[in-house]
């Protein structure tokens, strides 16, 4: 399969477009076979996405049936290069609309990587029987360790000695477990320090070297067994990222290295891909060529369970201009949705590329804008100072890059929560 054409290869990634500049050949970095302008109308896997949301009557979130079973077989295709069997579970919390769940399990996923219980309860209810369920999460009560000792056929990365210990109470000796670790190496989206989840700081997540050893006793005096090594250490990386990633698969080994029964090596997901002109896909071929280099003296399965990687650039999120209005000297642009549909750009200063659902003419000047949503936070807004062709009030924008980690983290802030999701299987 052809890797992705979501980025200009001959985008230097070192400048932004100029405001003032026109519209020139309309062959924007995004465009791809199942995303791209027909008859002047924005479609996704051949649906229009201002029709759709006209439909609606309110936002809309779409995603590509087609581009899903893209992304997975292309992660496939390269993990066909580690010398160890390999199995690729979908991480839920990136997004866990019920018709994505089916899809991806009719495509032929190998299960789902749960965080929560009611997580777990959901992948039942999609059809993945329990030894197609990965659970790793972090701060577990007892209620949560309860309903995990209820489904014995669940594999369980633990993260603390607290809920080791707290789980063997629970469960039958010698049930299998993994050990989340926490190597003090974090990678993320150009190294972002929110999306990584360990580093120079402590954080709360996996268990550090020098309380390996505790673990390994605590296990055994509870009577499981640790047969597998979970680790993840960041989400959204590409290319620039990967010697990175070299250091951080490294720095396992002196964990690996106390575990001669290891059934599984779990790499947890983090997987990018480019959000804005400036960014490359990520080179599958070289990732897993260091992976089957590094990882050559490992005789243990290796299982990812990427999320973002095959939901992200499969979604967008469609919003109704309503406002169009200079203020202070600045153009802004409001649509009907804020930050509760997607809190990425808000909080993790993520950015998604925003386009007009009806394709500008070509040669049509660019103006800086603000594209702000419509919740009373001064924080919500998309984009600042964003080249944009003319809008009026009335039409609609797409924004790409929205099938993960927005309904699945959408609240009800101000009351406009509301927004329906819609699967478009393709022609």
């Amino acid at each position: 399969m052809e890797e992705s054409t979501a980025a200009n290869p001959t985008d230097t990634g070192n400048t932004l477009p100029d405001p003032s500049s026109r519209i020139g050949a309309l062959d924007p970095w995004w465009r791809r076979n199942d995303l791209e302008y027909v008859d002047g109308r924005l479609t996704l896997a051949g649906q229009d996405l201002q029709a759709l949301a006209e439909s609606a009557a309110e936002p809309v979130f779409a995603y590509s049936g087609p581009r899903l079973s893209d992304n997975l077989g292309r992660l496939r295709q390269a993990l066909g290069r580690l010398p160890q069997p390999s199995r690729v579970l979908y991480a839920m919390k990136a997004n866990r609309f019920f018709p994505v769940l089916t899809w991806l399990r009719e495509a032929g996923i190998d299960g789902i990587d749960a965080s929560s219980p009611e997580e777990v309860r959901f992948a039942r209810q999609a059809g993945f029987a329990e030894e197609q369920i990965s659970f790793t999460g972090t701060s577990l009560s007892n209620r949560d360790l309860d309903v995990l000792a209820a489904h014995p056929d669940i594999w369980v990365n633990l993260d603390s000695l607290s809920s080791l210990r707290r789980l063997g109470q629970r469960s039958h000796p010698g049930r299998k477990v993994g050990l989340r670790i926490n190597p003090r190496i974090g990678i993320g989206y150009r190294q972002h320090e929110s999306l990584q989840y360990a580093g120079e700081t402590p954080t709360k997540f996996g268990i550090y070297l020098e309380q390996f050893d505790e673990a390994l006793k605590i296990a055994q005096e509870s009577g499981l067994e640790v047969t597998g090594i979970h680790l993840h250490a960041g989400c959204g990386w590409l290319d620039e990222q990967l010697p990175r990633y070299r250091e951080l698969l490294e720095s396992i080994f002196p964990f690996l290295n106390r575990l001669p029964n290891l059934d599984c090596l779990n790499l947890g997901g983090g997987l990018g891909v480019p959000l804005d002109a400036r960014d490359q896909p990520l080179n599958l071929e070289v990732w897993s060529e260091s992976l089957a280099e590094l990882l050559a003296p490992v005789a243990a399965e290796i299982l990812f369970e990427p999320g973002d990687f095959l939901v992200k650039d499969a979604g967008v999120l469609v919003l109704e201009v309503n406002t169009v209005e200079k203020k202070g000297g600045r153009q802004f642009i409001g649509v009907d949705g804020g930050f509760p549909l997607h809190i990425e750009p808000a909080f993790y200063d993520l950015p998604l590329e925003i386009v007009p659902c009806s394709q500008p003419a070509a040669g049509g000047s660019l103006a800086p804008v603000t594209v702000a949503g419509n919740i009373n936070e001064a924080l919500d807004l998309f984009a600042e100072d964003l080249p944009f062709p003319a809008v009026k009030e009335g039409d609609y924008l797409a924004f790409l890059n929205a099938g993960g980690y927005g309904s699945s983290m959408s609240s009800n802030h101000c009351l406009r929560g509301q927004f329906r999701e819609y699967l478009v299987p393709g022609n």
